[in-house]
């Protein structure tokens, strides 16, 4: 990350909120924090599908600098993707890929409000941090769930299939139409296979396939693989 960047969040996140604009750009220039091999891959292609014009703050997890000074100015929870945008900090997943595919309608694969589809588009958004997560990390934890009345997500097998039996009516979730969903979960549910927390089922594989095979997926892949030889050891 170049110096007149950090130093550009680290006035944003010291300034009162109505000043904040004035750090950032008025048009539809982002900045995502971003570390490569991290949950804000996904956020890095949607950037790539979406043509965005965009530049990256690179954090590197193995130093710990999401847990920093400078960077928790910015994002008290440590966390990535983290998208700031004309004065406006943008964080969790479901709420990052929603304004970044609003911020570019023209790229096609946000519904609009009116559409059919924006309401099932969302659902598809926020069921990946509301249900999914939440079950996966119970999961891979080996902790007992909470009982299905106070537990976010029922049961782990309930909340699985699902997602399991809207993909199988494919090629995406929302049928014949790609949307910035497609990016969420195709990439999600990669790392979640390839931990074997999910099984990697035809109809799951082939879909992981469609989503991470498209040029935009290989691009932001080409840019991670050069951002980590890059990284100091």
């Amino acid at each position: 990350m170049s110096e007149e960047l950090e130093a550009r969040t680290l006035r944003y996140a010291a300034s009162p909120v109505d000043d904040r604009k004035h750090f950032m750009t008025s048009s539809r220039h982002v900045t995502l924090c971003h570390a490569p091999q991290s949950r804000s891959a996904g956020a890095l292609i949607l950037l790539e599908e979406l043509g965005a014009d965009y530049e990256l703050r690179v954090l590197n997890l193995k130093k710990n600098e999401q847990r920093q000074p400078a960077y928790l100015a910015l994002n008290p929870m440590g966390k990535v993707p983290a998208v700031l945008h004309d004065g406006a900090l943008v964080t969790e997943q479901g709420a990052v890929y929603a304004y970044l595919a609003d911020l570019y309608p023209e790229a096609g694969i946000t519904p609009a409000i009116g559409d059919p589809l924006r309401g099932p588009y969302l659902r598809w958004l926020f069921y990946y941090g509301s249900s999914f997560e939440p079950a996966l990390i119970d999961r891979s934890m080996k902790r007992e769930p909470a009982p299905p009345s106070t537990s976010p997500y029922g049961d782990f097998e309930t909340m699985l299939k699902t997602l399991t039996d809207q993909l199988a009516k494919g090629p995406y979730l929302l049928g014949e139409r790609f949307t910035a969903a497609d990016v969420l979960w195709g990439t999600a549910l990669r790392w979640t296979t390839m931990f074997k927390l999910v099984a990697e089922t035809p109809v799951v594989k082939a879909y992981i396939e469609r989503v991470t095979s498209r040029p935009a997926a290989q691009r932001a892949a080409k840019k991670d693989v050069e951002l980590l030889a890059a990284r100091e050891p």
